[in-house]
């Protein structure tokens, strides 16, 4: 949930400077029935200059006066007013629906008239939302909602408010503006994965994490303080001789696995564009691994074809034990929902920062790749625990869906160029499942489908 608003503003706003500013503001802000009554005035007042009908005089200035009176009276009429918004989430996933509530105090000491409240959008959100306000006595509020709803990820701005002034008979218009704004996340869908064991991976945490022994000897010993708790038995007296405190062995440091999600981002390895291309599957794909894998307690690393990684904490850039796994999620959701095509040819800068360490597994999504490409993501699978490729199939996303399918003889071959490397390598198909193409890839693993949690010296992937 988010917040935000502006401090009381006066809906006269700030005035043009000279007498010039100000009858140009009243003017402009004419509707079409001021406009027309001014019109009809003025003909009505030539009417009769050359007629010589004093009556039809009367009556052209009657109706020219009537507009300028209204926008004379809306143009000075001032209110103290604050506005506020709260977004309720603010940030949800593509197709989903968020609501907007707008919140209007009157801190002046007169009441306020007729006002309408208008909200900014833009309009892949929907349309703009109007509302009408009626009289709000002095130190009262009025409180409106709306909802938006987005098929397209992104940030998208929502404000200023708006109110716009309205006299009795509909003569004039002004319009005064707030300041503040508020932003909308829309982040990929995130479609809920299997619990699977991936052969191959690194352990988990949890049951079957994987722990280093500090004590093999006692050159090897790491003390800590003592904490209320701690057995007595694990005093290391030396340390604790040496520091004047009581130090205990600290025997056993749980380590969490990694595992890197790799996307492949380059402009000419995909086709189409919208929510149904594939690159929007590859993206919704990577955040449901992302969220699977934090679930499960790995520690996760967001990579592209540019090198570059998400959410850069801890060692190698993967999300550090100190970090919460919902703001780890978060940040790397927010990363994705922005995320565009690069202008990049190759994956050698990816490669360059996973052969410099041990990686744990390995999960990438992978469009179009030529020959010389689909070398350099097999030679990736050399320093990882684990590697399981979804190679997107170009054809099959650029056809129409009643087109008869061409040879498969290039998708093939690059899918049996990764496998020999030792990746587990899928093809993806339009409209193509991820849930089963996970389940798929553990099958062709040899890995076992659990229905929750892990046991032994495997964790759930």
């Amino acid at each position: 949930m988010a917040t935000g608003g502006s401090g009381p503003a006066e809906t006269g706003g700030e005035r043009p400077r000279g007498e010039k500013g100000a009858v140009r503001t009243a003017l402009a802000g004419l509707t079409t029935r001021g406009r027309s009554f001014l019109a009809a005035g003025v003909a009505a007042a030539v009417c009769a200059y050359v007629l010589g009908q004093p009556d039809l005089l009367r009556v052209g200035l009657l109706l020219a006066a009537l507009p300028l009176v209204c926008a004379a009276v809306v143009y000075r009429t001032r209110y103290r007013v604050a506005g506020s918004r709260r977004l309720s989430p603010a940030r949800v996933p593509a197709g989903g629906e968020a609501r907007v509530h707008l919140r209007m105090d009157n801190v002046s000491r007169l009441p306020t008239g007729l006002l309408m409240l208008q909200d900014r959008v833009p309009y892949v959100l929907g349309p703009r939302p109007r509302f009408v306000l009626d009289r709000v006595e002095a130190g009262g509020r009025r409180e409106v909602s709306y909802r938006v709803r987005s098929d397209l990820r992104g940030r998208y701005p929502l404000g200023p408010l708006q109110l716009r002034l309205n006299d009795p008979f509909g003569m004039c218009e002004l319009t005064r503006s707030f300041s503040s704004y508020d932003t909308l996340t829309v982040i990929p869908r995130v479609e809920a994965l299997p619990p699977v064991r991936l052969s191959g991976e690194a352990k988990g945490y949890g049951d079957g994490r994987q722990r280093s022994l500090a004590l093999a000897g006692e050159d090897d010993v790491i003390p800590r303080g003592y904490r209320y708790g701690d057995d007595l038995r694990r005093v290391h007296w030396r340390s604790t001789a040496r520091y004047g405190e009581l130090m205990v062995r600290r025997e056993e440091q749980p380590q969490r696995s990694r595992c890197t999600v790799l996307l492949d981002t380059r402009g000419l390895a995909y086709h189409g564009a919208g929510p149904d291309s594939a690159f929007e599957w590859a993206v919704s794909a990577t955040a449901s691994v992302l969220v699977h894998m934090l679930e499960r307690g790995f520690s996760v690393r967001l990579l592209t074809d540019t090198g570059n990684s998400v959410p850069g904490e801890g060692a190698d850039g993967f999300a550090g034990a100190s970090q919460e796994t919902a703001d780890a999620a978060g940040l790397m959701m927010d990363t994705l929902a922005v995320i565009d095509h690069s202008e990049g040819t190759g994956l050698s800068r990816a490669y360059d920062v996973l052969r410099g360490g041990n990686e744990g597994l390995l999960v990438a999504f992978l469009g179009d790749l030529d020959e010389e490409q689909a070398t350099v993501a097999a030679k990736m699978r050399q320093r990882s625990g684990g590697a399981v490729a979804f190679l997107l199939d170009a054809d099959s996303w650029s056809r129409e869906p009643n087109e008869v399918p061409g040879p498969m003889s290039r998708q093939e071959e690059r899918l049996r160029m990764l496998r020999e490397a030792g990746w587990t390598a899928l093809s993806v198909p339009r409209g193509a499942s991820l849930n089963e193409l996970w389940r798929r890839a553990d099958r062709e693993r040899g890995g076992v489908v659990t229905a929750g949690g892990t046991s032994g010296g495997e964790v759930g992937a």
